[in-house]
């Protein structure tokens, strides 16, 4: 039976703000408490891309031109990768149902294309290849089954949007008149799928890092036109930035990132915004290293996961304040309406969060 995300924030609501349970209590509760479990993916290879269509229904997206399925909760994985992909780098899917879904392949020039699938993996069908020199496209994200828009690093001075309006069918290239400049050595971060996010009907989001300051961009007219705001994640490096949203409607948004180098610091590595993205305030208590991905827990108003390499944390005030609930490496999470939330990684790292 799944949680309801009420259940799953009390369950992990720290013990010092509960009665102290008796010892046999504890054992118990443990045992019970939602937890990530991990699931035997078959391979190796890392998944930075995925997307959760049920408890029982997941895509992932990874290296080496990776895609596997499952419609069993995880218990088996299906390899269903397009043939000859191998030397294609996979960072983001989105998935409409266990039969349809859109990969985004990354890299320089024609190693930056799209695929669609409509039957399960079974067939592929390249849609889209880059052929600007200077694009590198990074993440994609759909408003609904026909609507969609995918991210390059900046081509001449500007973030570069591609739009679909058939479900990832065709692409084109929209107009880069209201796009702002982008700052020097500024980019996206390919790390787990969510740099360009999106809400409702129309609403866009485009994470940056590598500039002077990290900012995320919106636009409220699917792509055409965008606004540009700073947030308080530190930048001023090229691996430093914003590196994942969530948006659990049109005004309330999480970013998190920070430094991806092992070792270094990553103070500030969340913020939060009330308006949409217009302003961006540091969490109170952001979790303790980078974090490369990020979802609401559906149905809920407060509560949400983020997810690096050296754990995952949890919010239950709406991104205020974050505390570490795993320490296992995982690059990207993201949650179903039924609250099938799942997480993957690196060395072949997937998990689905259970009780």
């Amino acid at each position: 039976m799944g949680l309801c995300a009420a259940a799953l924030a009390a369950a992990l609501t720290p013990p010092a703000l509960a009665a102290a349970p008796t010892a046999p209590a504890r054992a118990d509760e443990a045992a019970k408490a939602p937890h990530w479990e991990l699931k035997d993916s078959g391979t190796d290879v890392r998944f930075r891309g995925l997307s959760a269509v049920s408890r029982h229904t997941a895509w992932l997206a990874g290296s080496q031109g990776t895609v596997l399925r499952t419609t069993d909760g995880g218990a088996n994985w299906r390899n269903v990768s397009p043939p000859a992909a191998g030397d294609l780098e996979f960072r983001d899917i989105e998935a409409f149902d266990a039969r349809r879904a859109v990969v985004l392949a990354i890299g320089e020039g024609e190693a930056s294309r799209v695929l669609r699938t409509d039957d399960g993996g079974a067939t592929w069908t390249e849609s889209f290849r880059n052929t600007e020199a200077q694009a590198f496209y990074d993440c994609l994200t759909f408003f609904d089954r026909r609507h969609g828009l995918a991210m390059s690093d900046p081509v001449d001075g500007r973030f570069r949007i591609l739009s679909t309006r058939d479900g990832g069918r065709s692409w084109k290239v929209l107009p880069n008149a209201g796009m702002p400049a982008a700052q020097d050595g500024e980019a996206g971060f390919a790390a787990s799928g969510q740099c360009l996010v999106s809400s409702g009907p129309r609403d866009a989001w485009l994470a940056t890092g590598g500039g002077a300051r990290a900012r995320v961009l919106h636009s409220s007219d699917r792509g055409l036109t965008w606004t540009a705001a700073d947030t308080p994640i530190p930048a001023g490096d090229p691996a430093r930035g914003v590196f994942a949203l969530a948006f659990r409607d049109r005004t309330h948004g999480l970013a998190v990132g920070g430094d991806y180098r092992a070792g270094q610091a990553s103070p500030q590595a969340a913020a939060l915004t009330p308006d949409g993205g217009r302003t961006w305030t540091p969490a109170a208590q952001p979790p303790p290293a980078y974090r490369s991905g990020v979802t609401w827990l559906p149905h809920s108003r407060t509560a949400a996961l983020a997810v690096g390499p050296t754990g995952t944390d949890l919010t239950t005030d709406g991104g205020r304040t974050w505390r570490t609930v795993d320490t296992g490496s995982y690059d990207t999470v993201d949650c179903a309406p039924d609250l099938g939330c799942w997480a993957s990684g690196e060395k072949g790292r997937v998990a689905r969060l259970e009780r």
